[in-house]
């Protein structure tokens, strides 16, 4: 009987990898190298009224880079193409209050502006990205908070470039057929 069942989940298991495998089916970041390449360099524009943030966007476009577009941050010179970053203002907005009104939630809303240079062609793209986190009553926002809260708003924005992106390599794809 366990023979029997181990049997009927490989052939369903192989039923569903030619099925994929037979639709056409590409993940996201492959459409995404295919419009970036396989070798990204990033460049942030530092804010005067807060360059701290900096830093922390720097970073974390880098690791979404390296995890989402699953490609590798080289030096401007060797890359397919060029990323550079801009944060507007970072927007906290009180969303949870407590029974005696004091905020104990914020979001946290960023704007990047990215312009994508690839192969002497220039794009500029619009994204946004939040991050809700809680905070003791009556209680100021520490800068980890902030940083924190920073680092994966931009994260966010930067997955919605990617679906940009990604769309836009499916249509190319599509177009060249």
């Amino acid at each position: 009987m366990k023979k029997l069942l181990k049997i009927k989940n490989l052939l369903l298991l192989l039923s569903v990898s030619i099925f994929i495998s037979g639709c056409g089916y590409s993940p996201s970041a492959k459409f995404s190298r295919d419009a970036l390449g396989e070798k990204i360099s990033t460049s942030v524009i530092i804010s005067a009224q807060d360059p701290q943030n900096t830093v922390v966007i720097k970073d974390a476009v880098d690791r979404a880079i390296i995890e989402v577009f699953q490609a590798s941050l080289v030096e401007r010179q060797y890359s397919d193409s060029h990323l550079v970053l801009k944060m507007s203002t970072p927007v906290y907005a009180p969303i949870v209050y407590d029974e005696n009104g004091f905020v104990i939630g914020y979001r946290m809303s960023v704007v990047l502006n990215i312009v994508k240079h690839t192969n002497g062609v220039s794009k500029s793209y619009t994204t946004r990205g939040f991050h809700d986190f809680s905070v003791a009553p009556n209680a100021i926002v520490t800068d980890q908070d902030r940083f924190e809260a920073i680092g994966q708003g931009a994260q966010r924005a930067v997955r919605s470039f990617v679906a940009q992106v990604s769309a836009e390599g499916a249509r190319a794809k599509k177009e060249s057929k």
